[in-house]
């Protein structure tokens, strides 16, 4: 006598509607790319509730065959090539002096053109910064300061401002005081300063290696040696290397960007930044700390700052809202340790104030919780189109290309085929209308020559999706 089996259990009706649809998708009736039936449609078509048929298309999401698009529905998603990441430099390169001058100044006198399509600045495109509303706060800041908001506000500057820095610090683990704070022109000139307080002509400077060139022109400005620190692409300055170098050379500071460097977009580990700070405070050697792009993660958290594990005043901070906020009002910061007091001198000799006006109106934005209600915005169109140009970069450029993966702030690192070279596609690119950032730039020995930067700080439209395709042919033609 055979035993009664229990019948299957029925699959749920958000999956049959799931499946349908997958078939579809499988079978080429809906292709790549394609707009899928609305939410409606399909509940009209399958004769199901709205809920079911969000339930299935939250399905057809978490197996990968459809996407979602604010304000337009869902799309059968493109297949995506794979991106492979660049590799670290193996060991370090020689001391050497710097002169990168002259590339900068090429890339910002093309910046400058008319129709430009500004993929080689590390700067926010207007459309994405909250200028309507900072513009009400500067003018109702110039009516409540009168005179006042017309005269020098001396160093250490605003202490409205510095109170509403030391709150947003704690975030990164930071415990800071206002007076522990100078506000400076910019996150430029705090590096100078900083600079300027911890060197002396000819000494040398640990980099990481590729490094901004803004960091590059500093160290030339002031007549400074450059030593090239391997750095990963995800977790930033080799520490091992780093060691072997203070062992031996005579370093007289390091700079570094622990958090979303630039132009890798690498994210130290919290463990390797307290290890930095412990290995260079134990000997003498000061940590110029820049954070520019701090407040730019893409994941739910604020990433601690190397700041947080200073207990001896060897840290420099400095940071701006230049690629937060408002990059013209020039408004920055640095939270100089033990060098405080020389620091505060070299301001009043270098600019002798930071502007008042735009230093009350950014602190008034950040007080009144204008700040946090903008990043997150911010923070959610530089996660998904970082995403969005490194795909089309690995879709649109030689094969063998590789693209970095940061998380955190704008800017992609792409490291070409050995035969691209990044200064004649510069020279091409402009000739298409397209401002690119060479990797010589980024480096005092001017290497990386097959590697360029990219701005992911500009709205994705379909002039820059044809822009990366334009960038990728040019690449191809070189080969």
């Amino acid at each position: 006598m055979s035993a009664n089996l229990p019948p299957s259990p029925a699959a749920p009706l958000y999956q049959e509607v799931a499946d349908k649809i997958a078939r579809l998708i499988q079978e080429g009736v809906l292709r790549p790319g394609e707009r899928v039936s609305s939410l409606r449609k399909v509940s009209e078509q399958y004769g199901v509730s709205l809920t079911t048929a969000i339930q299935a298309f939250i399905l057809l999401e978490d197996r990968g065959l459809v996407e979602a698009r604010p304000k337009s529905g869902f799309f059968v998603r493109v297949p995506r090539p794979v991106v492979k990441e660049p590799l670290m430099a193996k060991r370090p390169r020689a001391i050497t002096a710097v002169t990168v001058g002259a590339l900068q100044s090429r890339l910002f006198e093309a910046a400058m053109l008319p129709n430009l399509l500004p993929l080689g600045g590390a700067v926010p495109s207007p459309e994405l910064l909250p200028t309507v509303k900072l513009n009400r706060i500067l003018a109702a800041v110039a009516r409540r300061a009168g005179k006042s908001g017309i005269s020098y506000d001396m160093p250490p500057g605003s202490e409205t401002l510095r109170r509403e820095i030391t709150k947003r610090v704690m975030n990164a683990g930071a415990t800071l005081l206002p007076q522990e704070i100078i506000t400076t022109s910019g996150a430029t000139e705090a590096l100078m300063l900083c600079l300027r307080a911890v060197t002396t002509p000819g000494s040398v400077v640990a980099v990481e290696s590729p490094t901004y060139f803004g960091v590059l022109h500093a160290l030339e400005e002031l007549g400074l040696k450059a030593i090239e620190i391997p750095t990963h692409p995800r977790d930033g300055m080799d520490l091992e290397a780093l060691a072997r170098v203070l062992k031996t050379r005579n370093i007289a500071a390091c700079l570094a960007v622990p958090t979303f460097s630039n132009p890798l977009g690498a994210l130290m580990p919290d463990a390797a930044k307290q290890r930095l700070v412990e290995m260079l405070a134990e000997r003498q050697v000061p940590l110029i700390e820049d954070d520019v792009f701090g407040e730019l993660h893409h994941g739910p958290h604020r990433p601690r700052m190397a700041k947080a594990y200073d207990e001896s005043g060897n840290v420099l901070l400095c940071s701006s809202f230049s690629k937060s906020l408002a990059p013209g009002y020039r408004v920055g910061w640095v939270a100089p340790g033990r060098y405080y007091e020389r620091v505060k001198t070299l301001k009043l000799t270098s600019t002798l104030a930071t502007a008042t006006l735009p230093e009350l109106a950014i602190a008034e934005f950040l007080a009144n919780g204008g700040y946090d209600h903008y990043l997150r915005s911010a923070r959610a169109f530089y996660s998904a189109n970082v995403q969005r140009v490194g795909q089309a970069v690995a879709a649109a450029f030689p094969a063998g290309t590789k693209v970095t993966q940061p998380q955190g702030g704008f800017v992609l690192w792409v490291e070409m085929p050995a035969g691209v070279d990044a200064l004649r596609l510069q020279d091409d690119a402009l000739a298409h209308e397209i401002n690119i950032a060479p990797g010589p730039m980024f480096s005092p020995t001017q290497g990386y020559p097959n590697c360029i930067r990219l701005s992911c700080g500009v709205l994705w439209t379909p002039r820059l999706q044809q822009a990366i395709t334009t960038l990728g042919r040019l690449a191809q033609k070189q080969l």
